[in-house]
């Protein structure tokens, strides 16, 4: 289902994969600084969630200003969380690279704020976290994933060329919130691996996600 999605004198285009059953939880999944909600590898997990029982909306947000695209991700949530025809308990905010970041940033101010979202948003997953640059390791990306507290998952390449193996150990062992770390052997920023197909590592990383958030849900409801 397309719907766009009113930002300032502008708008948002987002599309909900539905699931058969009505779903009680949602993820909201966004691209990284290239491409938009139609990247290969969001539309495989949308369809995956959505065909396992979990709605899922993508959204498209251009721009490289990482305060712009939290500002866009978090006026996403809002009309999710009003949303007359999906009543949803909770979120999952993912996104890919630079939409990980974005997501993560957004968790972070919601959790100052005591704003209500805050309960609403029940977790954080991110797919290539570009934790530093290609080849400068000395500044990482990590302030806003020590001030979090929901679940996290990280899926990350083991040879991610933005985000160090060890590097982010180093962080994640100093993050608060319980979170966990899937690698995907030998894959790049971009999650290719030599010798596997799109599908393949697809399968592996939609696997995982819904793994753990059914995982969290159940958590939740204990």
């Amino acid at each position: 289902v397309k719907v766009k999605i009113p930002f300032g004198n502008k708008h948002i285009d987002a599309i909900f994969s539905v699931p058969e059953k009505k779903s009680t939880y949602g993820v909201i999944l966004t691209h990284g600084a290239g491409g938009d909600m139609n990247f290969p590898h969001l539309v495989s997990l949308a369809s995956y969630l959505a065909s396992h029982g979990v709605l899922c909306l993508r959204f498209t947000c251009k721009g490289l200003n990482i305060a712009y695209r939290a500002k866009a991700f978090k006026t996403v949530v809002e009309y999710l969380k009003l949303s007359d025809e999906y009543k949803l308990s909770g979120v999952f905010l993912a996104g890919r690279s630079m939409g990980s970041r974005a997501a993560a940033s957004v968790i972070r101010h919601l959790s100052q704020e005591d704003d209500d979202d805050d309960d609403f948003i029940q977790g954080l997953v991110c797919l290539s976290y570009p934790l530093h640059r290609p080849k400068l390791q000395s500044k990482l990306r990590d302030e806003d994933l020590l001030f979090i507290r929901c679940p996290v998952l990280f899926i990350s390449g083991s040879a991610d060329e933005m985000c160090e193996k060890q590097l982010l150990e180093g962080v994640v062992s100093k993050m608060k919130a319980p979170k966990t770390i899937h690698w995907i052997d030998n894959a790049n920023h971009g999650m290719a691996v030599k010798g596997r197909t799109t599908d393949d590592v697809m399968e592996e990383i939609n696997a995982q996600v819904f793994s753990w958030l059914r995982k969290n849900v159940e958590l939740e409801h204990k």
